[in-house]
C-alpha cells in the first residue's frame, strides 16, 4: 500500500497531477472506456474519473487525466457533427466578412463564443486550485453530492421544461445563462454535458436540441480544458512512457466516445433523461456513502 501511494506521490507534483502513470495500460485502458462514456453523457466524467478508481482501489488519476482525456470527447463530437460544425464555421466566417449577420449560421456561431466566455475566465482563475495533487474539489464527499445535486437539478428540469424550442431558436442570452451553468461543470461531480443540456432544458429546448446545444456550445471549452493540460503534461517533462499510457487512453475514450453521442441522441429522441437522473442520485448516494463509512478513500 505504501509502494502504491510513495509511486502515485512521485508523479504527483503542485503544478499537475501526473499519477495516470502509475496505473499503467491496462487499468487506463478500462478508465479510457469509463471517459469515453460517461464524458458525453450527462452523468459527469470527473466523478467517475474521481470515484471509479476509488472504489477498486486504485491511485486517483488527477484531474489533468480527465481534462486530455476531454480530447476524445471532442473528437467524437466533431465527428458526428460534422455538417453542423462545418456549416456553422464557413456561414459564420462568411457572413463576418460579408456583414450579412443575420442569418442562423452567424447567430449560432457567436452563441458559441458567447457561451465558452464564463468558463474560459472561471477556469483560468481557478486553474491551480482544480488541478493541484489533493484538490479540495476532488474530494469524494464532493463529488458524490454534486453529482446528486445535479441529479435532482436534472430532474427538476425534466419536469418543469416545455421542450418545444430548437436549436435555431438560441438567442444571445440563452448562450450566455447555458455557459455560466458550464461554469459549474469545474467542480468534478456536476459533469459539462449534464448542466448546459440542463440549463437547455430549463430554457425549454427540446431533449434531442437541448443536447445538441449542449455539445456544439461545448467544444471550445473541451478543446481549451484539453490542449491546455497537455500543454502542461509537456512543461511537467512527462515521460515517453507516459505519453504511450495517455495515448492509450486517447484511443480506448475516443471509440467510447462515440459510440454514447450515438446512443444519447438517439435515446433522447425517444425517451426522458429519467433513467440518467436515477442513475446519477444512485451513483452520487453511492459516493457520499462510500465517502463517509469510509469504503472509499
Amino acid at each position: 500500500m505504501a509502494d502504491a501511494a510513495l509511486a502515485a506521490g512521485h508523479h504527483c507534483s503542485s503544478a499537475v497531477d501526473t499519477s495516470f502513470v502509475s496505473l499503467g495500460y491496462g487499468k487506463i485502458a478500462f478508465l479510457g472506456v469509463v471517459q469515453g462514456i460517461s464524458e458525453l453523457l450527462p452523468i459527469s466524467s470527473s466523478a467517475h474519473m474521481r470515484a471509479v478508481p476509488a472504489f477498486l482501489g486504485w491511485p486517483d488519476p488527477g484531474s489533468a487525466f480527465s481534462a486530455v482525456m476531454q480530447l476524445a470527447a471532442l473528437l467524437a463530437v466533431i465527428t458526428y457533427f460534422w455538417s453542423d460544425i462545418a456549416g456553422v464555421t464557413v456561414n459564420f466566417l462568411g457572413a463576418w466578412r460579408s456583414g450579412a449577420r443575420r442569418s442562423p449560421e452567424f447567430r449560432l456561431g457567436l452563441c458559441i463564443i458567447i457561451a465558452t466566455i464564463p468558463i474560459a475566465l472561471a477556469g483560468s482563475a481557478l486553474r491551480h486550485l482544480l488541478n493541484q495533487c489533493d484538490s479540495p474539489f476532488r474530494l469524494l464527499m464532493v463529488v458524490g453530492a454534486a453529482c446528486f445535486v445535479m441529479a435532482l437539478l436534472m430532474g427538476v428540469a425534466e419536469l418543469a421544461a416545455r421542450h418545444t424550442r430548437e436549436t435555431n431558436n438560441l438567442t444571445y442570452t440563452q448562450a450566455l445563462l447555458i455557459g455560466i451553468a458550464q461554469v459549474f461543470a469545474l467542480i468534478p461531480g456536476v459533469s459539462r454535458s449534464g448542466s448546459t443540456l440542463t440549463a437547455a432544458m430549463f430554457l425549454g429546448f427540446k431533449r434531442e436540441d437541448a443536447a445538441r446545444v449542449s455539445f456544439l456550445l461545448g467544444i471550445p471549452a473541451i478543446a481549451a480544458a484539453g490542449l491546455l493540460e497537455l500543454h502542461e503534461l509537456m512543461k511537467a517533462h512527462l515521460s515517453s512512457h507516459g505519453w504511450d499510457i495517455l495515448g492509450v487512453g486517447l484511443l480506448v475514450a475516443s471509440a467510447s466516445a462515440f459510440a454514447a453521442i450515438w446512443a444519447l441522441m438517439r435515446f433522447l429522441e425517444r425517451f426522458s433523461t429519467w433513467p440518467l437522473v436515477i442513475y446519477r442520485a444512485v451513483f452520487g448516494l453511492a459516493v457520499m456513502a462510500g465517502a463517509y463509512y469510509g469504503w472509499i478513500s
